[in-house]
C-alpha cells in the first residue's frame, strides 16, 4: 500500500480491485488547522464555519484513507464522490478535476487526504486512475503562487457568503476578510514556507491590482455608502461563476473561453484546441494557417510556448553548440518516467533535475545537426543545404549508424575556384573545427585531387570532383561488433542544463580515453561514388563507432545532401539502406533503451537520483 504525503507529496494510491463501496456515512469533521492569530481577525471566524468544516478526512470514521478506488470506468463511475454533468458540481466541498478527461471527483472518493488543502485550490495535479498510466490514481500538491492563493481565498470568501449570508457579497475587505483568511490556511493553499516577515500582505494588493482579467478592485466607498473608509480596498472576482476555477482557470482566463459547461464536462479544453476569438490587441492577428488568434498572452509557463517556438524541423533556433569538450543533446519530457508529472515541481528550482525524467528528442527525419556543427557554417531552412566560411570546419547529420551498409548523396551546387571539401564519414567525437579526415574518429574525400583522408594522411584514391557532380557515399559496418550490439546511450545520467527556456544533456568529450579504446572492425569498409560510378573501395577495417554522413567545407562552397530514399544515382553493384531510413529506426533504439534503463531502475526500488528534493 501507497504511502501519502499529505499537503506536499504525490499520492499513489494503489487499486485493490474489490467492488465499489456504497455512500460512506458522513463523517464528523476534525478540528480545524489552529488559526495565527492576526490583528485584523476580528468577525473573520463567522465567515469561515464552511471552510473549516470542508477540511475533513476519511480517517476521521475508521475508514483507510489509503483504501483505492475501482481500477475500471464502470467503477469508476459508480463512485458516490464522481461528478458528472447530471449530478452537477459540489461546490464547497474539496474536489479536484482530472488533467486528462477533465472529469471532476470529490477528494473522499479515492481516500486523498484532504488535510491540507482546500475547497477552490487551483495548484494541483490531478490524474485519476482511469487515465493514469500506472492504473493508480495521482495527485500532487504544487507551490501556489499569490495569484492563485489570492483566487483560491476570495472563491472560499464568495462561496461562504452566498450560503451564509442574507445579501452575499462579491467584494471582499483586504484587511478584514482576504489577509485574515490567507494567513489562517497558508498552509492549506501552499506548499511554500510562510514567510518570516509580514511583507506578503502588500505583495498580494499588488498581485491583485496587476491582474485585472482576475480580480475586480475598488479602493474607495462610493459615495453616500454607510461603509467605513477603513474596510478598503475591496477585492472580488470578475468571474462570479466559482464552477469555472480550476487547474486550468488561467488558460480559461487568457483564451476567453470562461464557460461553465466547458469546466464541467472538458468542452473548454476541446474548444482551446481548437482555437477561440477574443476582443482587444492581437484578436485580428492572423496565424500562420491562416486562422485567427486570441489574446492568450504566450508566457514561458505556457505549455504551448515551448511548442510554437520551435522551427518546422523541430529544433530551437538558438541553442549551444558542441565544442570546448562537451557535447549538448536537446531534451525532452519522458512519458515513459514513473510519475511524469514530477516534471512540474517548481521545487527542483536551482537544483539539479534528474536526467531519467527526460529523454533525448529525436525526429523521424534525418536531417543536418543545427547543434553537432561549427557555428560558422550556414544551414538552410530545410537543414539539406550548408554553405562553408573561411577555414575548414565540419557538420554532422543528425543521425548515425552502428551496423549495416548505408547510403547518402551529395550534390556540389556552387565551387568557386578557390574553395575545397572533404566530404565523409565521421563519429561523434571528430574535431567540428577541423577538415573532416583530421583525427582517428572520420574518414573523408577531398574534392581537390580526389585525395582521401584519415588521421591527417592523404592518400591518392581518385580523380577529384567540382561543382554540378553529384557523389555517393557508401559504409558497410559488421553486424558483430560490441557497438552493434549495444543499444544507444539514454543519457540519463548526464547533467542537464537549461538554455533559451530548453532542457539540454550535457556530455564530457573524452577524446584521448576514446582514442585509446578504439578498435577495427574487421569487414568493414566506405566506397565512394561519382555520378554513379564506383570510385573503389576507400576504406576498409575501420575503426569501431557510430558514424554520421559528414561535411567539412573550406570557405564559401555550397552543397546539399540527400538522405533519399531516392537518389539521382543509386548504386546498383551494391546492397545498402537509405540513410533516411535511419530516422525512425533510432526513434526505435532509443525508445528501447530508455524503457530498458526504467526497467532496470525499478526492479528493486529506484536507484537513479532521487525523486524528493
Amino acid at each position: 500500500m501507497a504511502a501519502v504525503a499529505a499537503g506536499s507529496g504525490a499520492v499513489a494510491l494503489a487499486p485493490e480491485g474489490a467492488e465499489p463501496a456504497p455512500d460512506p456515512p458522513a463523517a464528523e469533521p476534525p478540528a480545524p488547522p489552529e488559526p495565527v492569530a492576526t490583528d485584523t481577525e476580528t468577525g473573520g471566524d463567522a465567515a469561515l464555519v464552511d471552510v473549516t468544516t470542508a477540511l475533513e478526512t476519511e480517517s476521521a470514521n475508521g475508514k483507510d484513507p489509503l483504501e483505492a478506488a475501482g481500477d475500471n470506468s464502470e467503477a469508476l463511475d459508480a463512485q458516490a464522490g464522481s461528478v458528472d454533468e447530471e449530478n452537477g458540481r459540489q461546490l464547497g466541498e474539496i474536489e479536484l478535476q482530472c488533467g486528462i478527461c477533465t472529469k471532476w471527483f470529490t477528494a473522499d472518493t479515492f481516500g486523498i487526504d484532504t488535510t491540507s488543502c482546500l475547497p477552490f485550490m487551483t495548484n494541483y495535479s490531478f490524474h485519476c486512475n482511469v487515465c493514469h498510466h500506472s492504473g493508480n490514481t495521482y495527485f500532487l500538491r504544487k507551490q501556489a503562487n499569490l495569484k492563485e492563493m489570492c483566487l483560491s481565498a476570495l472563491a472560499n470568501l464568495t462561496w461562504q457568503s452566498r450560503t451564509q449570508d442574507e445579501h452575499p457579497k462579491t467584494m471582499f475587505s483586504k484587511d478584514k476578510d482576504i489577509i485574515p483568511f490567507i494567513d489562517k490556511y497558508w498552509e492549506c493553499m501552499t506548499t511554500r514556507q510562510r514567510p518570516g516577515k509580514m511583507t506578503w500582505p502588500n505583495n498580494i494588493v499588488k498581485t491583485m491590482c496587476k491582474e485585472r482579467d482576475v480580480f475586480l478592485v475598488k479602493e474607495h466607498p462610493d459615495p453616500g455608502s454607510k461603509d467605513p473608509e477603513e474596510d478598503y480596498p475591496k477585492f472580488g472576482l470578475v468571474d462570479q461563476d466559482l464552477a469555472n476555477i480550476g487547474p486550468a482557470y488561467d488558460n480559461q482566463k487568457q483564451n476567453n473561453a470562461v464557460s461553465t459547461s466547458g469546466s464541467l464536462n472538458g468542452k473548454f479544453f476541446r474548444g482551446m484546441a481548437a482555437g477561440g476569438s477574443g476582443k482587444g490587441r492581437g484578436a485580428k492577428r492572423k496565424q500562420q494557417d491562416g486562422g485567427t488568434t486570441g489574446t492568450a498572452k504566450k508566457t514561458r509557463s505556457d505549455p504551448l510556448f515551448s511548442a510554437q517556438r520551435l522551427p518546422p524541423h523541430g529544433y530551437p533556433l538558438e541553442h549551444p553548440f558542441n565544442k570546448d569538450g562537451y557535447r549538448y543533446i536537446l531534451a525532452e519530457p519522458d512519458p515513459h518516467a514513473p510519475d511524469p508529472e514530477k516534471l512540474e515541481l517548481d521545487c527542483w528550482a536551482g537544483k539539479p533535475i534528474p536526467g531519467d525524467l527526460y529523454r533525448a528528442c529525436l525526429y523521424e527525419r534525418v536531417l543536418l545537426a543545427l547543434h553537432d556543427r561549427a557555428p560558422q557554417l550556414k544551414i538552410s531552412d530545410d537543414r539539406l543545404t550548408v554553405v562553408g566560411e573561411k577555414g575548414y570546419s565540419m557538420v554532422r547529420a543528425s543521425h548515425g549508424v552502428r551496423k549495416g551498409a548505408w547510403y547518402f548523396e551529395i550534390s556540389m551546387d556552387e565551387m568557386p575556384p578557390d574553395t575545397a571539401a572533404r566530404l565523409g564519414w565521421s563519429q561523434p567525437l571528430g574535431n567540428l573545427q577541423a577538415p573532416l579526415g583530421y583525427d582517428k574518429f572520420s574518414y573523408s574525400w577531398r574534392s581537390k585531387k580526389g585525395t582521401k583522408f584519415h588521421q591527417s594522411i592523404g592518400k591518392h584514391y581518385s580523380s577529384g570532383y567540382g561543382q554540378g557532380d553529384v557523389l555517393g557515399f557508401y559504409i558497410s559496418l559488421p553486424e558483430d561488433t560490441e557497438t552493434a550490439k549495444s543499444l544507444p546511450d539514454t543519457y540519463k545520467d548526464k547533467a542537464l542544463i537549461k538554455f533559451k527556456s530548453y532542457l539540454y544533456f550535457e556530455e564530457k568529450d573524452f577524446v584521448d580515453k576514446a582514442e585509446k579504446s578504439l578498435k577495427q572492425a574487421p569487414g568493414s569498409q566506405i566506397i565512394f561514388f561519382k555520378n554513379g560510378a564506383n570510385q573503389g573501395v576507400a576504406f576498409k577495417d575501420i575503426f569501431e563507432g557510430v558514424y554520421f554522413p559528414a561535411i567539412s567545407l573550406y570557405k564559401g562552397c555550397t552543397v546539399s545532401i540527400n538522405f533519399g530514399p531516392y537518389f539521382k544515382y543509386p548504386p546498383r553493384d551494391i546492397t545498402y539502406r537509405p540513410m533516411s531510413d535511419m530516422g525512425w529506426g533510432a526513434v526505435v533504439e532509443h525508445t528501447l533503451a530508455d524503457v530498458l534503463y526504467h526497467v532496470e531502475t525499478e526492479v528493486d526500488g529506484r536507484r537513479s537520483p532521487p525523486w524528493e528534493p
